[in-house]
């Protein structure tokens, strides 16, 4: 069974750029429950459909499946009401890999970095530019952002 374990944080300040490249990312929502999250994600010329489901704030199931590109773009223009676009930089630090994501759109203005970890537990190092932790709060995840975007808070 896949999980996945991951903590959320406000990115402060620019020391994060320039550590990684930047990819940009495009993803749509079929489903935004907190029981049940169904996305279709585009990166470059691959496409996934992801499907989560809630253990706990920082656990969820997570069942990721490659789909054809144009099968992707199709259900995110006729299914998906808003697109989410990203540009992610994957940046190591303390021997794990943060992903640091930087909004556009209406989500402009918001940067976030996350962490997955192998256990809940797992301690680990904070880059200085880590702000404040979101990860109980669920207005910072994608599929929330995908229904309420960050500008209009």
């Amino acid at each position: 069974m896949a999980l996945e374990i991951e903590r959320r944080f406000v990115v402060s300040g620019d020391g994060w750029r320039g550590l990684a490249p930047a990819v940009q990312y495009r993803q749509g929502y079929l489903s935004v429950e907190k029981e049940r999250t169904v996305r279709v994600r585009v990166v470059g010329q691959q496409a996934w459909l992801t499907l989560k489901s809630h253990i706990s704030n920082v656990s969820r199931h997570e069942f990721e499946y490659p789909i054809p590109l144009a099968d992707a773009q199709t259900i995110m223009g006729a299914m998906c009401p808003m697109v989410v676009d990203k540009l992610r930089h994957r940046i190591e630090h303390g021997g794990f890999v943060w992903e640091v994501d930087e909004f556009f759109g209406d989500n402009a203005g918001l940067v976030l970095a996350e962490i997955e970890l192998p256990d809940e537990d797992t301690p680990f190092a904070k880059p200085d530019w880590v702000g404040e932790e979101v990860t109980e709060d669920g207005r910072y995840t994608n599929a929330y952002l995908s229904k309420h975007p960050y500008r209009s808070w």
